[in-house]
């Protein structure tokens, strides 16, 4: 269920905010509470439809929901990290720090625990809407040369029309690399974001997984028409 309110003044719509939660009945609170603020407002039931939400709508910022029937919201929040920098806050009846930090290290941007407070909620959204800017920001790269497809919306990679098969930490890779595209991406950068911060010295797990890309993407090492090393630093993608 989507509600649109008119645009604002000066020809900027107002920002919307994306609710990701199974509670029907939060939903619709947040939803009278957002609009009441003059933000326009989507919602979802699940995780996978608060991605294809995401993706199909956009929004300026997620409310995000931890316990939801098909996934888990650090699943949702993993998932969208790897191609939006939308700011998320979490929103969960687990107290403890430790689920705080979890979500705080996969990329929240701020924690709320139910019960919680509307005034609060609210001022929490604004400290993150407060930068907001009218800009490409969200909008997912995509790669065609004729002979390599890469569609980050769909999740989709063609190797000369046929579809790749990628492994999960394979996609984080690519994903990771088509995003800064013709920029070097550190060894410690990729290591820590598909790893985590336990494993930034593990470089072989890193020259395999490399490999393994290469393979499937039909470049070589010797050759390379998609990913290029920077001996010693990181990894490129084509610019």
């Amino acid at each position: 269920m989507t509600t649109t309110i008119p645009e604002a003044s000066h020809g900027v719509p107002p920002a919307r905010v994306l609710v990701i939660d199974d509670e029907a009945q939060i939903r619709r609170f947040l939803e009278i509470s957002l609009r009441a603020q003059g933000y326009r407002v989507s919602q979802a039931a699940t995780g996978q439809a608060g991605l294809e939400a995401l993706v199909g709508e956009g929004a300026d910022l997620v409310i995000l929901d931890i316990g939801l029937p098909d996934m888990e919201g650090h699943e949702v929040l993993g998932e969208l990290r790897q191609w939006s920098q939308v700011p998320v806050i979490m929103l969960t009846v687990r107290a403890s720090e430790t689920e705080k930090v979890r979500a705080l290290d996969a990329g929240a941007n701020d924690y709320v625990t139910k019960p919680f407070g509307t005034q609060e909620l609210m001022a929490r959204v604004r400290a993150l809407l407060r930068s907001r800017t009218v800009s490409s920001e969200g909008v997912l790269p995509q790669f065609d040369d004729g002979h390599l497809h890469i569609d980050l919306v769909r999740r989709e990679v063609h190797l000369d029309g046929a579809p790749v098969a990628l492994t999960r930490k394979e996609y984080a890779l690519l994903s990771l690399l088509l995003r800064n595209a013709g920029r070097v991406v550190t060894q410690p950068q990729i290591l820590q974001e598909i790893w985590g911060p336990t494993h930034q010295h593990d470089t072989h797990y890193l020259r395999i997984l490399v490999g393994k890309l290469r393979h499937k993407l039909g470049d070589s090492a010797l050759d390379s028409r998609y990913l290029f090393t920077e001996p010693g630093v990181g990894l490129r993608f084509k610019g």
